[in-house]
């Protein structure tokens, strides 16, 4: 096992493109980190970078406290599980898992060790005689995983190595490669797209986009304290809720109001409060004193659909309180989507407890909990103004 770092180091391709911009991380000795964002942000390269197979423009990488640079891939001593698994077609699960072991000279009867060990963590013993032909998806996949254990790396590298199984396959995986981490506790770098993978097997999540890092930190940090308004929207299932709006002084606190819902032009007090789809929201007490300095400010309030709960039509009225028009109704089980419109032309999405009785076009009352917000500044990457 080995800790791992990156220092300031970037990839510039020769066409131009910067896939990786001066990216830093520490990796320490046994976490399992993941390496999360959307197609092209710089993740896979990243990756690659530290497996040697491809040479950073600039920077330094180091493996247990060793400069990699230079080094060629096979002399890193680190294990690769690709996303197409990589085997090989004519050999049988147990040579494929052998193969490594013998182009090292390993001796025979630490090979058989090895192999049947691995073998039979991962449930592949009864299945050493087979083809990768004659292996299911999953199967195949975990002897992938299998030839990276057998050569007792200092690190695991894994490029999205479910994307080709079946939705409930996936599921089954994803939590055997997590029990296998807690066991093994070898530092391993995992690379998705799919940020459902990343907040279930990550020790920490590294969020991506445009070869840099928006945020490292633990997930439920991530999902709870987004750094920013990228994370916040690529982060969570259904994305953030985001509204354009102003901060407006109310008594002795702040009340976000929807921009273009008068709040602009005529002031808190002009305001028709109980006007149907006017998005304003009380400010919890701890956030007022961090959002001073941003009064009377373009900002943007993010709200999970999580956050918005259906209100009954006798529970009193709230200035945290929307009144939209539902038009989608999505059921999902024991729970729902509402996709609404505001009459200001809004569209928010809250997930509630499932029901009869909703349908397109009907009024919705959602309560928003004020202490559950967040306010970023304008613009698609503003920063997260709670911090």
């Amino acid at each position: 096992m080995a800790n791992v770092r990156f220092h300031c180091v970037s990839k510039v391709f020769p066409n131009g493109h910067v896939a990786v911009d001066q990216l830093s991380l520490d990796i320490a000795d046994g976490e399992f980190v993941v390496l999360v964002g959307p197609s092209g942000c710089g993740k896979s390269t990243t990756l690659r970078l530290l497996a040697g197979l491809e040479e950073a423009t600039g920077g330094t990488i180091s493996i247990a406290d060793r400069e990699v640079n230079g080094v060629h891939p096979k002399d890193r001593d680190i294990a690769m599980v690709f996303q197409n698994y990589a085997l090989y077609p004519h050999m049988s699960v147990y040579k494929n898992m052998a193969f490594a072991l013998k182009l090292r000279r390993v001796p025979k009867p630490e090979i058989e060790r090895r192999v049947n060990e691995a073998a039979k963590m991962l449930g592949l013993d009864e299945l050493l005689e087979r083809k990768p032909r004659q292996l299911s998806g999953g199967q195949r996949q975990r002897v992938a995983v299998g030839r990276a254990i057998v050569r007792e790396p200092k690190a695991f590298l894994f490029d999205e190595p479910l994307s080709n199984l079946d939705a409930k396959l996936r599921v089954s995986t994803r939590a055997e490669l997590k029990a296998l981490h807690q066991r093994l506790r070898t530092t391993t770098i995992y690379v998705t797209h799919d940020q459902e993978e990343a907040m279930t097997l990550g020790d920490r999540v590294v969020v991506m986009n445009g070869g840099v890092i928006r945020q490292a930190a633990p997930p439920l940090e991530v999902y709870r304290r987004p750094a920013d308004r990228f994370v916040a929207s690529f982060i969570g299932t259904p994305p953030m809720n985001f509204v354009e709006g102003i901060l407006t002084p109310a008594g002795a606190g702040l009340v976000f109001v929807e921009r273009g819902g008068g709040a602009d032009k005529m002031g808190l007090n002009a305001l028709d409060q109980s006007a149907p789809g006017l998005i304003r929201v009380q400010m919890a007490g701890e956030a007022t004193a961090k959002l001073a300095a941003h009064v009377g400010k373009e900002v943007v309030l993010g709200i999970r659909p999580q956050h918005l709960t259906e209100q009954g039509p006798g529970t009193g009225q709230s200035s945290s309180v929307i009144i939209a028009t539902i038009k989608v109704i999505e059921p999902l089980g024991d729970q729902m989507d509402l996709h609404v419109e505001c009459s200001s032309g809004a569209r928010l999405v809250a997930r509630i407890s499932a029901r009869e009785g909703l349908k397109a076009d009907q009024l919705v009352r959602l309560a928003v909990d004020p202490a559950s917000v967040l306010v970023f500044e304008s613009g698609a990457a503003g920063r997260n103004l709670l911090l």
